[in-house]
């Protein structure tokens, strides 16, 4: 059966392959024909192109010539309109300033008629009048104009000058004394601010010399055999000076603190704290696991400062170790009851002692 049927699968291939070859000699034969028809076609294409682009050409150049027509044309009308404006202001102008009509005025003051010459500022009243001359638009242009300047500085005339100056006045007055105030108070609140500086700058040069002590000493508990030092960025303006802190534990030479390890870092931040404690005590405390990276022997010399803080002090410690619950006279401690629900329990180490 498998035989049979690669036959007759053979059969099939044979005769798709003999019609695939007629297929191809006809198309073959269709593509030859498609090229020259398109070879052709390509040549009539280029010809109707190249016709296309002179009649463009043309186009254009009949464009660009029909908008200079039209733009001269534009021109002289608009020309020809402001023309006519002109002459209907001038004739308006006439009426209103001189109460003559155009024609009377072209008759009686046109360009042919004579131009009676005014007589000279510093002339006497009996010398003779001088004989008119003839119309010359320059020379009468030049009259005009000296009289338009003259006019204008004679400027126009305010009946109500006299009374705005007074209010003006006034107003300068006002506000003169205004700025003398305001002048007095910025003093005043200059004097007030140099007063603050000076405050501020004792304050805080008394604070940093108490803290700056309290720092030697604290630090030379906390790394027995080790130098701790405040160090002011700038000694000479106490006001904008910065504090460094420069710190060398026992057995090394570094004082930079991001050269020492956390626990070192962690200790050197608790000298400093309980410097500024000791130098400007305060009722309580409040201190948030501020030993968790200490060893055991730098976890002893600071419970023996808490001992000292306690004194004067209440401290409220929140810690994991130990040896700190140990010290403490209370502990408080929240934990989670089988419900879910958290609970704060608490527990009494040793009595207050009373005074």
């Amino acid at each position: 059966a498998d035989v049979r049927r690669l036959e007759r699968e053979a059969r099939a291939a044979r005769a798709v392959g003999a019609g695939v070859a007629a297929v191809l000699e006809r198309l073959e034969g269709s593509v030859g024909l498609a090229a020259e028809a398109r070879t052709a076609i390509e040549e009539q294409r280029r010809g109707r192109e190249g016709e296309l682009l002179a009649a463009r050409a043309r186009l254009r150049d009949l464009g660009r010539e029909h908008d200079e027509l039209v733009s001269t044309v534009h021109r002289d009308e608009l020309a020809r309109s402001q023309q006519r404006m002109r002459i209907e202001q001038l004739e308006q102008r006439a009426l209103d300033e001189l109460g003559v009509e155009p024609d009377a005025l072209v008759a009686d003051y046109g360009p042919d008629q004579p131009v009676p010459v005014a007589p000279a500022p510093d002339a006497a009243e009996d010398d003779p009048a001088r004989e008119p001359v003839a119309y010359v638009r320059e020379e009468q242009q030049k009259r005009l104009r000296s009289a338009e300047r003259a006019l204008a500085q004679l400027g126009r005339v305010n009946p109500l000058a006299l009374e705005e100056f007074t209010a003006m006045e006034e107003r300068h007055q006002f506000l003169s004394e205004q700025l003398d105030d305001l002048r007095r108070t910025r003093k005043d609140l200059l004097d007030i601010v140099k007063d603050v500086d000076v405050r501020v700058e004792q304050v805080f040069t008394e604070a940093y010399a108490d803290v700056e002590r309290a720092f030697d000493a604290t630090f030379a508990r906390l790394f027995p055999g080790g130098e701790g030092r405040l160090v002011l960025t700038d000694p000479s303006d106490m006001l904008t000076t910065g504090i460094e802190v420069e710190a060398r534990p026992p057995g090394k030479k570094v004082k930079r603190l991001s050269l020492l390890s956390g626990g070192e870092r962690s200790l050197v931040a608790v000298a400093f704290l309980v410097a500024l404690f000791k130098a400007r005590p305060s009722p309580f405390y409040i201190l948030d696991e501020v030993e968790a990276a200490l060893d055991d022997t730098n976890l002893g010399r600071l419970l023996q400062i808490y001992e000292e803080l306690r004194e004067s002090s209440q401290l409220l410690v929140i810690t994991h170790q130990k040896r700190t619950m140990e010290v403490g006279d209370a502990l408080y401690g929240v934990t989670m009851r089988g419900d879910g629900v958290s609970t704060v329990i608490s527990q009494r180490l040793r009595e207050a002692e009373t005074a």
